[in-house]
């Protein structure tokens, strides 16, 4: 099954991904993993962008939330990595405001 930016899901390790290219990354980081090279491999980690709160008007604005493909240590530096085909928008905001929120992490587009 395709979405609207032509990437065809694909599974991996019982794991449906949004395209091939972020299946065969995730495999590549498993390979890493085991050879020690990076550690703590995280998949579709949430990281909260902003906190529901509720506005003047009484009204419950949702929390924003940033899923990041992999996260992972590596040389004992925090990674996040997004594996990207088409950057929206709405994906340049959320990177923004995640660089921002969590500095400790290096940003990483695969």
């Amino acid at each position: 099954m395709k979405n609207k930016y032509s990437a065809k899901k694909t599974e991996y390790k019982g794991i449906v991904y949004d395209s091939k290219k972020e299946a065969r990354r995730s495999y590549e980081l498993d390979i890493l993993e085991r050879a020690g090279k990076i550690k703590n491999l995280e998949r579709q980690k949430r990281f909260t962008l902003q906190d529901r709160f509720v506005n003047n008007e009484k009204k419950t604005i949702r929390p924003i939330y940033y899923f990041a493909d992999f996260c992972y240590e590596k040389k004992g530096i925090k990674i996040v990595e997004d594996t990207k085909g088409v950057r929206t928008e709405v994906y340049r905001i959320k990177k923004k405001l995640f660089q921002y929120k969590y500095p400790e992490y290096k940003f990483i587009e695969s």
